[in-house]
């Protein structure tokens, strides 16, 4: 791909719009599908409980969170207007239980206490001021819940292209580092491998990616 066309296909990965948009979605559901099942298994998540997901793309993968436990509540939020609709879109049979709430990317639109369990998969290299946005997950995150953050190691996502426009990448030490500075006290590291195919082309390659379960 030329550099243009990368530095495209970096601006949609942050921020899907528009036709393009909604098939980087559709791509990123695909390639991010391993990683976002991963970070629901470690949620562990239990009947009544109140979901949050920040950067829920198309949230393809909503059927499989409401078949994992009963009386469910779901809220997804994204700064993708395209992501927000598109997700609307393909979850209409759970409308009664998922909201899905554009937002600016700053501040978390909810009162504090308010969820039991949040994930975020691959958003953390687009937040503007991490510890801050992290103290925004712990404000709206019950005492006893569970947060949990997965993102591609530095040294695998160097790898990647489309990665040099506008990522900030972290390996784990960093991520630690970045999330001591937070309010949180407590996480726990788990590495994780697996086959993708490539963003970039047809072809497959090795990702190497880390979930932190991270606690108040």
């Amino acid at each position: 791909m030329e550099k243009e066309e990368l530095k495209i296909l970096a601006q949609h990965l942050a921020n899907p719009q528009g036709e393009k948009g909604i098939e980087i979605g559709e791509m990123m559901n695909a390639t991010n599908i391993g990683m976002t099942l991963e970070t629901i298994k470690t949620l562990v998540i239990e009947d009544h409980e109140h979901i949050l997901e920040i950067g829920h793309g198309n949230a393809g993968h909503l059927k499989h969170i409401f078949s994992l436990a009963k009386n469910l509540e779901y809220t997804g939020i994204d700064i993708s207007e395209t992501m927000h609709d598109e997700a609307e879109k393909l979850n209409e049979e759970f409308k009664n239980q998922a909201s899905f709430v554009l937002y600016e990317g700053k501040k978390i639109p909810f009162e504090e206490k308010t969820f039991d369990k949040i994930f975020t998969v691959n958003t953390v290299y687009f937040w503007e001021n991490p510890v801050a946005f992290l103290n925004e997950i712990y404000r709206v995150l019950k005492d006893q819940g569970t947060f949990v953050l997965t993102f591609g190691q530095r040294d695998f996502m160097e790898k990647l292209p489309f990665t040099a426009y506008d990522f900030k990448l972290y390996n784990n030490n960093e991520m630690e580092e970045l999330i001591s500075e937070s309010k949180f006290k407590r996480m726990k590291i788990a590495e994780k491998e697996e086959e993708i195919k490539s963003k970039t082309g047809n072809e497959t390659i090795q990702r190497i990616y880390t979930i932190l379960t991270i606690k108040k």
